[in-house]
């Protein structure tokens, strides 16, 4: 995708989105590296997380390549749910099988970074699994440094699974 031109572009998710996001997020569940739910989740089981997205403070976007369908979508969150964090999110991307391996990722994280400051956001946090190598490399490209590491607190398939954090300042 290097030198390509890309047209992507972001909308604040609606409640008609939700079966596609919640179908992309259930599609990551399997490859055992994205998310630590084993299980598919249901749309009912993620309406209140959707409802926490606000698009003027932590905004839900579904992602889409021109008019095309949707083709994945980003979240900010709160950090920890207390007020002196609310210059701090963290910022997951899930994409569509399909779409996976393509440069996508690094277009809208790159995107997410740029838009930080319009909504108050300092500090990015992603959470990624440490055998989620292409995640963390991508996030590393896009200047983001390891944090901490919180050793084995997964247990996926019986395996002991560490998790990174990884962090990056907005200026």
């Amino acid at each position: 995708m290097d030198g390509c031109v890309v047209n992507l572009s972001y909308r604040d998710a609606g409640i008609e989105d939700l079966p596609g996001i919640v179908e992309i997020y259930n599609s990551t569940i399997p490859l055992r590296m994205v998310t630590a739910d084993t299980e598919a989740v249901t749309l009912e089981s993620r309406l209140g997380w959707f409802e926490a997205h606000t698009p003027a403070k932590r905004p839900l976007w579904v992602v889409s390549e021109g008019t095309s369908r949707i083709i994945g979508w980003v979240s900010f969150q709160d950090f920890y749910g207390r007020p002196a964090y609310d210059r701090t999110a963290e910022i997951s991307i899930y994409l569509d099988n399909a779409q996976r391996g393509k440069g996508f990722g690094k277009i809208i994280l790159q995107h997410c970074i740029d838009v930080c400051p319009s909504f108050g956001i300092k500090t990015l946090l992603g959470f990624i699994f440490e055998h989620n190598e292409p995640s963390l490399m991508l996030f590393r490209r896009l200047g983001f440094d390891d944090w901490g590491t919180l050793q084995n607190v997964a247990v996926i398939d019986g395996i002991e699974r560490s998790l990174k954090i990884v962090g990056k300042r907005i200026t």
